[in-house]
């Protein structure tokens, strides 16, 4: 049995421990208030942004009526041969399983498209670092796309690392811009983001949304999905309960009835610009929306993963220290005992 001086060495060390773990919480549990209010922030612009899109498709025909081609190339589609992965994923760990569980689903998308050249856009640390273990990376841009050599089926052709601690629609803006233009010429046929889908803390999931072509305006088109485990919930209600983090979904009703008014009356509008150039101009912000939206779910989602790991960490700290505390007073005893016993025994020996 270790010595009471060693048990009580422990016992500090995993008191300090649990001090930091207790910081980490709440430290999680504010930034996971910011993050809710920044996803609802960005919500009424998504909100018209995709209502203008609505009025515009009931409106205007998608589809050239002489042609028969689509007004834009988002709109086309076409056998997918190669395919745009986005992973979003965190900068940090001591967030649980949260990036271990986007990485096999990560594994297994690219499992099941086993058929397809597939082109990974790295967002996060974690997911970079993963990826670079498995894959390689793009070769250089050649003079021309159709001379580019591929590196394998699967291979990495960017990476963005520390966005998500500022994350700003700048970078979503540039990124959509960017995917949008490799669909458009032809590089790609579709576009797929992988994230964690957070409505509140009891309400999220792994999903790979698909990007692009676009099939219906203001539809998540979820391609695969994948539900929170329930002892996950509950320890994840049990977290914020002692965090003060509310449970429930935000209810943004409110914000939804007061954008879908827009465009909903049944009149004809006069456009001054062709269908092709309105779908030219507002067809890529909707997709750098919808990335922005997936970003901001994950940094919200990654927040609440932190603070249920912490909680969990300095639950598991309190019963360790009870148990040292426990061996320590056993290991006490005990050597008073043994001072007792042989005082006694000295003193029969007289």
């Amino acid at each position: 049995m270790p010595n009471v001086l060693d048990i009580r060495r422990r016992i500090r060390s995993v008191v300090n421990t649990r001090q930091i773990t207790k910081a980490m919480k709440t430290v999680s549990a504010a930034k996971l208030r910011r993050a809710q209010e920044h996803a609802l922030a960005a919500r009424p612009y998504s909100q018209m942004l995709t209502n203008v899109l609505k009025s515009l498709v009931a409106r205007a025909d998608i589809y050239d009526p002489i042609t028969g081609e689509p007004r834009h190339p988002l709109l086309a589609e076409r056998p997918e041969k190669n395919i745009l992965l986005i992973v979003v994923t965190g900068d940090k760990g001591l967030a649980g399983a949260f990036n271990t569980n986007i990485l096999k689903i990560v594994t297994k998308f690219i499992e099941s498209n086993a058929e397809k050249n597939i082109d990974v856009e790295c967002i996060g640390r974690k997911g970079r670092d993963f990826m670079r273990r498995r894959f390689p990376m793009a070769p250089e841009a050649a003079a021309s796309e159709e001379t580019r050599p591929r590196a394998g089926r699967v291979q990495i052709v960017g990476e963005h690392v520390g966005v998500l601690g500022k994350l700003e629609f700048n970078f979503a803006s540039g990124l959509g811009g960017s995917v949008v233009e490799r669909f458009s010429r032809g590089e790609i046929d579709g576009v797929y983001i992988l994230y964690n889908e957070f409505k509140s803390v009891i309400a999220q999931r792994l999903i790979a949304q698909h990007l692009l072509p676009i099939k219906e305006i203001g539809v998540v088109d979820v391609r695969m999905a994948e539900e929170a485990a329930e002892e996950e919930r509950k320890r994840a209600v049990e977290a914020a309960k002692s965090a003060g983090v509310g449970v429930r979904p935000v209810d943004t009703k409110a914000v939804d009835e007061a954008a879908a008014k827009f465009g909903a009356l049944q009149v004809d509008y006069i456009y001054e610009q062709p269908p092709e150039q309105l779908f030219r101009e507002i067809l890529p912000k909707y997709i750098g929306i919808q990335i922005f939206h997936a970003l901001l779910e994950s940094v919200a989602a990654e927040h609440a993963a932190r603070m249920t790991a912490m909680d969990s960490a300095t639950n598991n700290a309190s019963d360790m220290i009870d148990s040292l505390t426990l061996v320590m007073n056993r290991a006490r005893q005990a050597k008073i005992t043994k001072e007792i016993i042989e005082i006694v025994s000295g003193a029969a020996a007289l």
